[in-house]
């Protein structure tokens, strides 16, 4: 949703422009108003903006069913910290699902023989959060493993994580990592959207013994900042699994 600008939205990795009765031409989209846009936001947060403000000076928040919501606008800062977001002016609602067995192929080529450390690559919008929330739902059901979901923005255990898994929800994932391992006792942790200060929450995760699936938007095994992991996953296309390797770069069957 941009203000007056024509309404888009991704359909299986195509964009395409939404009018009144669907799929439409540029001409004939749907442009929302900087108002409407405000009045989005008021609904996604529980009609208490204020209740959401720390998820809006990181650029998104969640609504009720797991909707990451991506804003742009004018950024506020007092001295170096962000205050505030206001002026509104785009919004990118990313509407979480499942995918049922969408992760099997990675199963059953990185984890049949037992848990490991993984990581799943590719750029935004591909799949990755998907996969992550169907592995979990698989270990779970199949190995009956303490899981412990990371789900630092409110979008991965917007469905069936399994009947073994725990969620820690809005915390950074040192914080959730650190107080997950001591007081819950997780054989697995997943989390998505490593960034390079979280690689070592996953250290202290690995070197204790507990395995750790994350996702990271990178394309090159070489970009990976540390190579925790025992299998690095790329997608090739929407949610489709392309090459798979192991700790040195080496490809995997």
């Amino acid at each position: 949703m941009r203000a007056d600008k024509p309404l888009a939205a991704n359909l299986a990795g195509r964009y395409v422009f939404l009018g009144e009765g669907g799929i439409a031409g540029r001409a004939g989209a749907l442009r929302p108003t900087a108002a409407e846009i405000g009045e989005t936001v008021f609904a996604a947060s529980g009609f208490c903006v204020y209740s959401v403000e720390d998820q809006l000076r990181r650029g998104y928040l969640t609504a009720g069913e797991g909707e990451r919501i991506g804003i742009a606008g004018t950024v506020v800062y007092e001295g170096s910290k962000v205050l505030s977001v206001r002026d509104v002016t785009s919004l990118c609602i990313r509407i979480p699902h499942e995918i049922r067995g969408s992760a099997e192929e990675i199963y059953r080529r990185c984890l049949a023989e037992g848990l490991c450390s993984l990581l799943i690559l590719a750029p935004p919008g591909e799949g990755k959060t998907t996969l992550l929330r169907d592995l979990s739902r698989l270990v779970s059901e199949r190995t009956n493993c303490n899981i412990l979901v990371s789900d630092e923005r409110g979008e991965l255990s917007a469905g069936e994580l399994g009947a073994t898994a725990d969620v820690v929800k809005f915390a950074d994932k040192l914080t959730a990592f650190t107080a997950g391992i001591r007081a819950m006792r997780p054989d697995l942790i997943v989390t998505d959207e490593l960034l390079p200060e979280d690689y070592p929450a996953v250290r202290r995760a690995v070197e204790g013994g507990v395995c750790v699936f994350a996702s990271a938007h990178l394309t090159r095994f070489e970009d990976v900042p540390e190579k925790l992991f025992s299998r690095y996953v790329f997608l090739d296309g929407l949610g489709k699994i392309g090459k798979i390797v192991g700790e040195e770069g080496e490809n995997v069957d």
